[in-house]
C-alpha cells in the first residue's frame, strides 16, 4: 500500500533524527567559532583561528563557550607567550652552561698569554701588550690565537670589536650595527667572567631587539592611562595581533626602530626603520586594491602606523596630511559597520578627532557628519560616547558650512550671479552658522560647566624654567600682560576645551553675520584659552598623547600677528615638544594643516588610494 504523504512521513523521520542529535551536535559546533560558523567554513578551534587570521579579522575570532566548560579554545597568544617563555628558559640555561665550559678555555688563553709575554720576543710582547691595553674601557674585544712564533704556542691577543680582520673583513657585531641589527646587552656577571678575553655572547638575531622597540613605540602612542585621560589602547590592542598579519609585522618593525633611533639619537639604527618603510608602503598599497584585504583589520591599522611614522620622522611637508586623507578615505570605504567592535573601533573613536579635523582642513561636506556614521559606531556599547564625542557630533558640520562660506565667496568674484541668488547663499549660511554656534553654546553649559568633576580652574601662573611662560594683550592698557592659567581636573576635558575652542575659531572665521557674529576680540580669547592650556597637558599628557592637540595649536597660531609675544610663546612651545617626545611634526611647525581657506592642500598619494569595488 502506497502512502498518501510520503514527504511528511520522510520530514518527521528527518526531524525526528535531528532531535536526537541535536544536543551532542551543537556541543561540537560551540566549539567553532562564530565567524566560522556564520561563514560554514571550517575551523581549527584556537584562538584566533587560522580563517579569521586568513581573511584579516583575527580580534573577531569569538567563541560561545560556556566558561566551567574544560574544552576551551586555545588561546594562540597566550600559546605564543608561553613558547617565547620557555625558549628564553632554555636560552638562559644553554647560555649558563656555556659559561661554565668556557672558564677552563679562558683560563688556557690566560696562560697562554702570559707565557707569551714572558716568553716571546720583544717586538712580539710590546704588540699582545699593546692590544691588551687599547681594549681596556672599551668594548670587550675577542681573543684569537697568534701565528705562532719562536716556538711559543697558543700565544693571543685581543681585538677590539668592530675592527677589521687582517684580510680587511668587518668584525661580525659591527656589521650587525651598521645593519641596524644590536646585539643584546650581557649580565655584569658575564662581563666580570670575560674581562678583555674570550668569546663574546651575543644574540644573533634582531627579534629580541625588535621587541624592545615595539614595546617602547606602544607605551609613547598607546600608553596605558585612566578612562579620564581619554582611550588611549588602539596601537596597543594592534600590537598584539601583528603576529597574524606580515604587513602589520613590517609596518610596527619600520615605525618602532625609527622612533626608538630617534628618541636615542641613534642615526644608524633610525635609518634601519626607515629602509623597510618603502617596503610597508608596496605592501600597503597591494592591500589597498583588493577588494577584501582593503577592508582588513590589519590594513586600517597600517594606515594608522604610517600616521604615526610621520609625526617621528615628517618624510614631507604634506606627508602627514596625504595618509589621514587616506585614512579618511579607507575608513568610508569600509563602512560604519565595520568600526562597531575591536581594534577597529578603537581606531575609529581613538582618532576621530583627527579624522574631524582632517574634514575641516579640505573645506568640504564630509561623510562623518551622516547619521550613520554619528551612531552605528555605538550602537554594540563597545565603548561609550563622553563629553568629546558629543562635541565631535556637532564640529562634523563644520565643514559644509566651510564649503558653503567657499561658494559664496566665489559667487561673489565671479560677476555672473544675480543679487538674489548671492542674497538666498549668503542667508543660508549666516543661518547655519548662527544655528550652530547656538548649539555650541549650549553643549558648553550642558557637559563643561556642569562636569561632573568640576569645570576648568583659573591658577595664578608660577614661572618655571621647565615650561615657557605665556603673554598676551591687555587691550584696555595696550601693554603685555602674564594671564592665569587654565587647570583641568582631567586630561579628557583639557583636551576637549582646546578642540572646543579652535573648532569655534574655524566657525567663526566665516561667521560674516552684521549682528551677533564672533568677533576679533572672542577670536583671540579663544586663541588664549588654547595657549593656557597648554602647559597643564602638557605636563600631565602620558607618551605621545600630546599628538591630540596638533589641530588647536595650528589653529591658535594662525590667529594671533606675527611678531607678537603669543607666537613666540607657541614657537618655544613646538621646539619644546619636538626635543621631549622626538617628534619632528611640532618642529615643522605643522603648516599643512591650517584650515585656512586658500591654504595649500596635499594630494594623497597613490598608495592610499582606495579603489572601491564590489567583493
Amino acid at each position: 500500500m502506497v502512502n498518501p504523504q510520503p514527504h511528511a512521513v520522510l520530514a518527521s523521520d528527518h526531524f525526528r533524527a535531528r532531535s536526537a542529535l541535536t544536543s551532542s551536535q551543537l556541543a561540537r559546533q560551540l566549539r567553532s567559532c562564530k565567524v566560522c560558523r556564520f561563514r560554514k567554513v571550517k575551523c581549527d578551534r584556537v584562538q584566533p583561528c587560522h580563517a579569521c587570521c586568513a581573511h584579516g579579522y583575527p580580534s573577531k575570532c569569538a567563541y560561545d563557550t560556556d566558561p566551567d566548560d574544560n574544552l576551551q579554545p586555545i588561546s594562540q597568544t597566550d600559546e605564543i607567550r608561553n613558547l617565547r617563555h620557555e625558549i628564553r628558559e632554555l636560552t638562559a640555561t644553554l647560555n649558563s652552561r656555556q659559561r661554565r665550559a668556557r672558564k677552563p678555555r679562558r683560563l688556557a688563553q690566560l696562560q697562554a698569554l702570559f707565557d707569551a709575554i714572558r716568553s716571546a720576543p720583544l717586538d712580539v710582547t710590546n704588540r699582545i701588550v699593546a692590544d691588551v691595553r687599547r681594549t681596556r674601557g672599551r668594548t670587550h674585544g675577542e681573543a684569537f690565537p697568534l701565528e705562532p712564533e719562536n716556538g711559543s704556542e697558543g700565544a693571543v691577543t685581543t681585538r677590539p670589536r668592530g675592527s677589521h680582520d687582517p684580510d680587511g673583513r668587518i668584525d661580525e657585531d659591527e656589521a650587525d650595527y651598521r645593519s641596524g641589527r644590536h646585539a643584546s646587552s650581557r649580565s655584569s656577571s658575564e662581563d666580570s667572567e670575560d674581562s678583555s678575553y674570550g668569546a663574546v655572547c651575543h644574540l644573533g638575531s634582531s627579534k629580541p631587539m625588535l621587541d624592545v622597540f615595539i614595546e617602547r613605540f606602544v607605551d609613547a602612542f598607546s600608553p596605558q592611562v585612566s578612562t579620564k585621560a581619554g582611550q588611549a589602547g588602539a596601537v596597543r590592542r594592534a600590537a598584539g595581533i601583528r603576529m597574524f598579519s606580515p604587513i602589520l609585522m613590517d609596518a610596527f618593525e619600520s615605525v618602532s626602530t625609527a622612533y626608538f633611533g630617534r628618541i636615542i639619537q641613534d642615526k644608524d639604527l633610525e635609518a634601519s626603520g626607515f629602509r623597510l618603510y618603502p617596503r610597508v608602503l608596496r605592501s600597503l598599497q597591494q592591500a589597498l586594491q583588493d577588494p577584501e584585504r582593503s577592508k582588513a583589520e590589519s590594513t586600517l591599522v597600517t594606515v594608522m602606523l604610517l600616521m604615526a611614522f610621520e609625526s617621528v620622522e615628517r618624510t614631507t611637508q604634506g606627508s602627514l596630511l596625504a595618509h589621514v586623507h587616506g585614512a579618511m578615505r579607507l575608513i568610508e570605504h569600509r563602512g560604519p559597520e565595520n568600526h562597531v567592535h575591536g581594534v577597529e573601533h578603537l581606531l575609529y573613536t581613538e582618532l576621530r578627532p583627527f579624522w574631524v579635523s582632517a574634514s575641516f582642513i579640505t573645506r568640504r561636506p564630509c561623510f562623518l557628519a551622516a547619521e550613520e556614521w554619528i551612531n552605528l559606531p555605538w550602537s554594540a556599547n563597545t565603548s561609550k560616547r563622553d563629553i568629546l564625542h558629543y562635541l565631535l557630533d556637532l564640529a562634523v558640520e563644520v565643514p559644509a558650512l566651510l564649503g558653503q562660506f567657499d561658494d559664496v565667496q566665489a559667487t561673489l568674484g565671479s560677476n555672473l550671479s544675480s543679487v538674489h541668488e548671492i542674497t538666498v547663499k549668503q542667508v543660508a549660511l549666516w543661518d547655519g552658522v548662527a544655528d550652530l554656534t547656538e548649539r555650541f553654546r549650549r553643549w558648553k553649559v550642558q557637559w563643561v560647566d556642569s562636569y561632573p568633576d568640576g569645570p576648568p580652574q583659573e591658577v595664578e601662573v608660577v614661572p618655571s624654567d621647565q615650561f615657557p611662560l605665556f603673554q598676551c594683550r591687555d587691550f584696555r592698557t595696550g601693554g603685555v600682560m602674564t594671564p592665569t592659567t587654565f587647570v583641568y581636573p582631567d586630561l579628557r576635558l583639557a583636551q576637549t576645551m582646546c578642540l572646543y575652542y579652535s573648532i569655534r575659531l574655524v566657525l567663526s572665521s566665516v561667521d560674516t553675520r552684521p549682528e551677533g557674529r564672533v568677533g576679533p576680540l572672542d577670536q583671540y580669547a579663544m586663541g588664549c584659552g588654547i595657549c593656557r592650556s597648554l602647559e597643564w597637558y602638557i605636563q600631565n599628557a602620558a607618551g605621545n598623547m600630546i599628538n591630540r592637540l596638533v589641530f588647536p595649536v595650528r589653529v591658535a597660531w594662525e590667529i594671533f600677528p606675527d611678531a607678537g609675544p603669543e607666537r613666540r610663546y607657541l614657537q618655544e612651545v613646538l621646539k619644546l615638544v619636538e626635543k621631549r617626545h622626538s617628534l619632528a611634526l611640532w618642529g615643522g611647525g605643522m603648516s599643512e594643516l591650517s584650515p585656512r581657506a586658500g591654504s595649500p592642500q596635499e594630494e594623497s598619494p597613490d598608495m592610499v588610494q582606495v579603489q572601491a569595488q564590489e567583493g
